[in-house]
């Protein structure tokens, strides 16, 4: 007999948020689709619609819709954060005294937390009861595409065993495949560093630099993603898996990636406050890009892409000077020191 499927509590109305909840939903699970802002909520119970983030998808009434986050965990077997990696922290805090035992708590935030440059799974642990399961979701995946049933494939990786292949099941469907790993450490590194890679390779795009140069970004960039995974003990088959060069190629190369959008306007002269602007939703490569630079710094790491990256966001750096110093660089081996 199949196991009775788990309601899930998704934090977070935002694209993602709600892409996710229609996935669980469609996968025979029950998802509860939390949204901080109360008449955002209501507004999607009325019209079956998220106008903000995905105006053209129809929300099923088999989704519940709740703006009050206790309420929404306490009638959820399962907890799934959804949110900037910023408010990681700060969403958790609201609702952790209300687990009960054997509630675990996944998310599908890719970052780190500002100001440390330590992972989220680091993060939950410290905040979370120590018998927690925790998991990440992570991989190549754009909301609207997910949200429109095109074919997609993550990673699920975990703590516990039994808690990631719960979540994974309830994700898993006839055009959504869930992969199963226990690499939280590779999962969640490949899914921050190529946030900034995507701005590197928009930029570059944005300049009209070429086909080769996007290609040699994208290649290299992989290499620094290599190197900073092995000083932190991450599988290279994660990183080399749909978690670090699945998603590192989807992010670079689609122009649903607002990381990818925030480098192309760069490129093409706008600074940094008017392309966020223009954007209008949370970039996490501005963010990545400081705490990538930090774990460069303390794993002593070269990483001379995110070292510009983070230059041209946080500096001021001019991207036609970064693109130069990237270039002359001496010439040395592909691979080793």
């Amino acid at each position: 007999m199949r196991a009775k499927a788990p309601v899930i509590a998704v934090l977070g109305a935002g694209s993602w948020g709600t892409a996710l909840a229609l996935q669980l939903d469609r996968s025979g699970s029950s998802s509860i689709l939390w949204g901080r802002d109360a008449e955002h909520i209501s507004q999607i119970r009325l019209t079956c619609r998220n106008h903000r983030y995905l105006p053209d998808i129809e929300i099923p009434g088999s989704i519940e819709l709740e703006s009050d986050i206790l309420a929404a965990v306490k009638a959820a077997d399962h907890v799934l954060i959804v949110t900037p990696s910023y408010a990681f922290a700060a969403t958790i805090k609201q609702f952790r005294k209300e687990l009960t035992p054997g509630q675990g708590v996944a998310w599908a935030c890719k970052g780190f937390e500002p100001g440390s440059g330590r992972l989220l799974h680091q993060v939950a642990a410290e905040l979370l009861p120590p018998e927690t399961p925790l998991a990440i979701v992570t991989g190549p995946s754009f909301a609207k595409e997910v949200a429109m049933e095109l074919p997609t494939a993550v990673t699920v990786a975990g703590s516990d065993s039994s808690f990631t292949n719960t979540i994974a099941a309830a994700l898993h469907g006839s055009r959504f495949r869930a992969y199963t790993s226990d690499d939280m450490v590779g999962a969640e590194l490949g899914g921050a560093v190529k946030n900034v890679m995507a701005v590197a390779t928009g930029i570059c795009d944005g300049m009209k630099l070429g086909d080769n140069a996007r290609a040699a970004l994208i290649t290299r960039g992989l290499a620094e993603m290599m190197r900073l995974g092995i000083a932190m003990h991450a599988k290279p088959e994660t990183l080399m898996g749909l978690a670090g060069a699945g998603d590192l190629i989807l992010t670079c190369t689609g122009d649903l990636s607002r990381n990818r959008q925030l480098g192309l306007l760069l490129g093409e002269g706008d600074t940094l406050s008017q392309a966020l602007d223009k954007i209008g939703q949370v970039v996490e490569g501005v963010n990545s890009a400081a705490e990538v630079q930090r774990l460069a710094e303390q794993h002593n790491i070269k990483m001379p892409i995110s070292k510009q990256v983070n230059g041209i966001i946080h500096t001021g750096w001019n991207p036609v000077e970064g693109v130069a110093r990237l270039l002359a660089r001496e010439q040395k081996a592909e691979y080793g020191d």
